[in-house]
């Protein structure tokens, strides 16, 4: 008389097909981790942009008044047997030095941050690895 074996054990098919369907929810999981993390970091990149850009148009025009007001002033009470074009360089040479290092800083200080998000780049990077190994014995 056969006997039919009842086990509570699962099967070994059971068992890869459940950690297969792990790993792909755990991806579409990291997946969508990213994708929320770019989409935040994009739209506070873009707020960020447009407040900056605002603000270096408005410092454009001030300080080219400033600077008009600069060159006459040197003239008119400093330098007044100077010729006006030598005032224009004066203050237009420092006005230049000024720029080129506050864009030198700011060139440093934009370089010095990555904008993906390292955690979910390296976990992603972690789990393929780990499948390729799996996958490969």
């Amino acid at each position: 008389m056969a006997t039919m074996q009842t086990s509570s054990d699962p099967s070994l098919t059971s068992i890869v097909s459940g950690i297969v369907n792990d790993f792909q929810e755990l991806i579409k999981q990291q997946l969508a981790l990213f994708k929320a993390e770019m989409t935040s970091d994009f739209r506070k990149t873009r707020d960020a942009s447009v407040v900056l850009v605002s603000g270096v148009v408005a410092l454009l025009f001030g300080s080219g008044l400033l600077c008009l007001m600069l060159v006459h002033l040197l003239e008119y009470a400093f330098a007044p047997h100077l010729p006006l074009w030598s005032c224009y360089l004066i203050v237009g040479g420092t006005v230049f030095a000024l720029g080129a290092g506050l864009t030198a800083w700011g060139w440093k200080q934009f370089q010095s941050f990555n904008p993906l998000q390292s955690e979910s780049v390296d976990a992603m990077k972690e789990n393929l690895e780990w499948k390729t190994k799996a996958t490969r014995t």
